[in-house]
């Protein structure tokens, strides 16, 4: 493998070019929020995450701290809570940020004790004139609150959220906690951030769901696209229930209702209740947060992505996990059961040199390259398809009932209406490649449903395309990575072309579909399509139907900056 780590705008703790070190989820952050912490404050956007200094592996945690004025490029900064006291000397785990009335700010955090118990904490900014926010401290009070009764004292409760002002003037915050096995989300109360209470009461629990960690409830307009204060309520306001499920590892989220006066979160549609259907992110994606940039008046979403290859593999390359790309998070006005993620904004300032393809027709079992220049290990995609209408009704009554991305044979598990999409990170013969693609057929109740998935295993099939490769295509040849196949199903109105959008950038491709309905990530380690061998292809591996691919758009993606704030540097700003 060559340089396996994300480069374009992944964010990766520099420290790990000179320690062994690993990256865990933002903290939890608040303009209220994220499992490190994002905000936003006098011109700089903040970024605290969790960080192993000592190795390669999960423990002995201490907040990194980096600050960008774009999200794109980011200076490093000391590291902002260490575990230096008996309440988190085994590691300061996720918390996070509150911004007060009166303009101060606090950070709740988790830490671990000797005895490994868990309590919580608070600390605060020294300075609040400096706008890198650069020395942090304890709490002299600390810790302020111990493991509540009935909850066991087997780490199963942690992860305090952003707080929310309440009318009668109070903040109120959440914590994960699981009893057997039902996720529970309990309340705090507090006036001061000195006294807390502990309300009778939860602001919502789901049975079967296990361990919910990194909670986190925040507002979403219905009517418009800007984003929303945590604090914010009103009519034409819904609230997204979000938690990270320790023993799944996954993100789920739902859309309902908040009562502040009772405390209570009610879901919209019980059927797809917090921890039963909708995630974030299908694939390598956990323990997100949001924030809110009252710059431009958007939330937006960071979560990070583990790696999928051995621990043996991270402790020799001396690093482990990346930070997704920061996705804008809005609520989808044409579904209205959901949430749509998009890369911000800011992410077009790295494109470069633009390839553009229109009207490129894919017939059945064929395989299209295109070409995009001198590399593609990083590069931003964007792709609309079109069934051939006429084999679409043809063939409203065949396709495979049940079908799932993760159980079928991937990319090669041919059907009349499917798989089509994209192959990234290719060698020139596709003995490695990483599939994106959808996936039209029947479903139990016997109308087309449409899949989007990822197939990084094995694709048997494709020998169709030229007989004389092996019968074996993976997104590594490397021995010691986790293969995987993810997806779920996506819904499409009537009239809406096939959409993805996709960023690859060397061992992570971050795919869009329907303009951020559904997405997954993918790590993916290739030894051969690296270093300039790297090649896209469109395919269709439908047995009988036609594919149009009326626009093609593709950058490559310049990297972005990620460097040491020295002394100088913060005279010049």
């Amino acid at each position: 493998m060559s340089d396996p780590c994300g480069k374009f705008i992944h964010f990766l703790d520099l420290l790990f070019s000179f320690l062994f070190g690993w990256v865990n989820g933002l903290l939890c952050y608040s303009v209220h929020d994220i499992d490190a912490a994002p905000m936003f404050y006098k011109g700089w956007y903040h970024f605290f995450y969790q960080y192993n200094p000592k190795r390669a592996v999960w423990g002995h945690m201490v907040w990194g701290h980096a600050v960008s004025r774009d999200l794109i490029n980011w200076f490093y900064l000391p590291h902002a809570l260490v575990n230096d006291q008996w309440y988190d000397i085994r590691g300061v785990w996720t918390g996070s940020l509150t911004f007060l009335q009166n303009g101060s700010i606090i950070v709740l955090y988790t830490g671990e004790t000797q005895t490994r118990h868990l309590l919580q904490s608070l600390a605060r900014p020294a300075n609040l004139s400096d706008p890198l926010l650069i020395d942090w401290v304890k709490y002299s009070g600390n810790p302020i609150i111990y493991q509540p009764k009935g909850v066991p004292m087997n780490q199963q409760f942690r992860d305090p959220s952003s707080a929310w002002l309440t009318p009668d003037g109070t903040y109120k915050f959440t914590f994960g906690a699981k009893y057997k096995t039902t996720g529970i989300s309990l309340i705090y109360e507090t006036k001061d951030f000195t006294n807390y209470t502990l309300l009778n009461k939860w602001l919502h629990r789901v049975p079967h769901t296990g361990m919910w960690e990194c909670v986190e409830l925040y507002p979403v307009s219905v009517t418009d696209r800007n984003g929303l204060d945590i604090s914010v309520r009103g009519p034409q306001v819904k609230h997204v229930l979000k938690v990270s499920i320790d023993e799944q590892q996954r993100d789920y989220y739902a859309i309902g209702s908040f009562n502040v006066t009772e405390d209570h979160w009610t879901p919209d549609d019980p059927a797809i209740d917090v921890g039963i259907e909708l995630r974030y992110d299908y694939g390598k994606f956990y323990a997100s947060r949001t924030f809110y940039d009252p710059i431009k008046k958007r939330r937006i979403l960071w979560g990070y992505s583990r790696e999928t290859d051995t621990v043996a593999a991270d402790k020799n390359k001396g690093w482990a996990n990346v930070e997704n790309v920061p996705r804008e998070i809005v609520f989808d006005n044409k579904t209205k059961t959901n949430v749509l993620q998009w890369p911000v904004e800011e992410v077009e300032s790295l494109r470069t040199n633009k390839t553009e393809f229109n009207d490129v027709k894919l017939g059945a079992g064929s395989i299209v390259p295109l070409k995009v220049g001198n590399q593609a290990s990083q590069l931003d995609i964007t792709v609309d398809f079109e069934i051939d209408k006429n084999a679409l009704e043809a063939n409203k009554a065949g396709g495979r009932k049940g079908y799932n991305c993760t159980t079928s044979n991937g990319a090669a598990g041919r059907s009349v209406l499917g798989p089509f999409g994209l192959l990234v990170s290719a060698n020139d013969n596709r003995s490695e490649q990483t599939a994106i693609y959808f996936y039209v057929t029947k479903g139990t109740d016997g109308n087309l449903k449409t899949f989007f998935c990822t197939d990084q295993s094995r694709h048997d099939s494709f020998q169709f395309f030229d007989k004389s490769l092996p019968s074996i295509f993976l997104s590594s040849k490397s021995t010691d990575v986790n293969k995987e196949i993810y997806g779920c199903t996506i819904p499409v109105l009537d009239n809406e072309k096939l959409s993805l959008r996709v960023l690859v950038d060397h061992s992570i491709v971050e795919a869009f579909a329907q303009g951020g309905r559904r997405v997954i990530t993918s790590r993916i380690y290739p030894t051969e399509a690296i270093e300039g061998a790297e090649r896209v292809f469109l395919f269709n591996n439908a047995t009988d139907t036609s594919v149009t691919a009326t626009s093609i758009k593709i950058w490559q993606m310049k990297s972005a900056s990620m460097k040491f704030y020295f002394d100088d540097q913060k005279k010049a700003d």
